[in-house]
């Protein structure tokens, strides 16, 4: 038993790492404004994280539907196109509350968070398109070709266009900017949290999702038998 569910363990384990240790282990004073709030980087940032490989896989199996349109490959698809979206509104939730901390207000218009509402937007229409169509064929189909467009919009708004112009991220200053920590200011100490909390949360995404995956399995296997 332990064998078939270790990953799932092992998911519930780093999290409670990440939620306990996150908060007592010594970080670096970046700066006199960041101060504590810096702490918020085990929760934000492993969101984005988390919500890239969610997203990934949702894309691997849009084009295996493509290539192969049976309902699992559309099942999974979808799954793991919801969890990553969740995990992505969390990336949002995370920084407008550090952002308040930071620069005083939820929402500042920064780039940064301008584009990540824009692809999170992009992907809520994914999931308007596949309700408006009615046949599982079309639906799964049109579904996976916009899903494919719908991650690689994920590049210009999250990781391009906020590197172009001035931002209110640390480091984010025109084309050479980094629109985010840089992963050189992280010492050993917030190493030993950061990487297992993007480990547990990116299992935690698969965990959810295939619980989705089987209830819409379950779901048609009722419907078939009737």
């Amino acid at each position: 038993m332990i064998r078939k569910y270790w990953w799932k363990i092992l998911s519930i384990l780093l999290l409670v790492y990440t939620c306990t240790y996150g908060f007592y282990v010594k970080v670096p004073k970046l700066d006199d404004r960041m101060k504590e709030s810096i702490r918020n980087f085990f929760f934000h940032a492993p969101m984005w994280f988390t919500m890239m490989i969610l997203l990934l896989v949702s894309l691997i199996y849009s084009i295996r539907y493509l290539r192969n349109p049976i309902a699992k490959n559309d099942h999974y698809a979808v799954a793991f196109a919801v969890t990553g979206v969740i995990y992505g509104i969390l990336g949002l939730v995370t920084g407008s509350i550090w952002a308040n901390y930071q620069w005083g207000s939820p929402w500042s218009g920064d780039p940064k968070q301008n584009g990540a509402a824009i692809a999170m937007l992009i992907y809520l229409a994914y999931f308007v398109l596949r309700g408006s169509l009615k046949e599982d064929d079309k639906k799964g189909r049109i579904g996976a070709v916009y899903n494919i467009f719908a991650f690689f919009m994920l590049f210009p708004t999250l990781w391009i266009l906020p590197r172009l112009t001035e931002s209110l991220h640390p480091g984010g200053q025109g084309a050479e900017g980094n629109p985010g920590i840089n992963g050189k200011d992280m010492d050993a100490q917030m190493r030993i949290v950061f990487y297992p909390a993007v480990i547990g949360w990116t299992l935690l995404g698969t965990w959810i999702s295939t619980l989705q995956i089987r209830f819409s399995l379950l779901k048609d296997k009722l419907e078939n038998n009737d």
